[in-house]
């Protein structure tokens, strides 16, 4: 008997488009004290899709006690929500490991100035 849950390399052929388009969703949503979207910053951990286009994510937040942590949920909701396809989002929140600075993308470090040789596993600061 076939796993239902399981991707074949058909289903993730043709989730690609789909996945394309959630990242560039949360390419919109930005931490409301860094300027760089939450993706790029290395807040989102996990990101699966399943045959019934239902996205999972798996984030955190560069600090625990973030103020706007509501706020920033309710734009990743909404925002992968309303990608044409997109069934379901459900987001789940974590602190393991701790976000550190070594998660973000090239382009997040570009935009913040920061460069490689320093060190990689600070917190970020305003």
């Amino acid at each position: 008997m076939e796993d239902k849950t399981v991707l074949t390399a058909e289903d993730v052929k043709a989730l690609q488009p789909l996945y394309a388009a959630v990242i560039s969703a949360l390419k919109e949503v930005y931490d409301p004290e860094i300027p760089v979207n939450i993706y790029d910053l290395g807040l989102i951990y996990e990101l699966t899709i399943n045959k019934e286009h239902e996205v999972s994510i798996l984030m955190t937040f560069t600090a625990p006690n973030c103020p706007m942590a509501d706020q920033v949920l309710k734009e990743v909701q909404e925002g992968v929500e309303a990608v044409p396809g997109v069934t379901k989002c459900t987001i789940e929140l974590t602190f393991e490991p701790v976000w550190d600075r070594s998660m973000l993308s090239e382009e997040a470090r570009v935009e913040l100035g920061l460069d490689y040789e320093e060190d990689d596993y600070g917190k970020l600061e305003d």
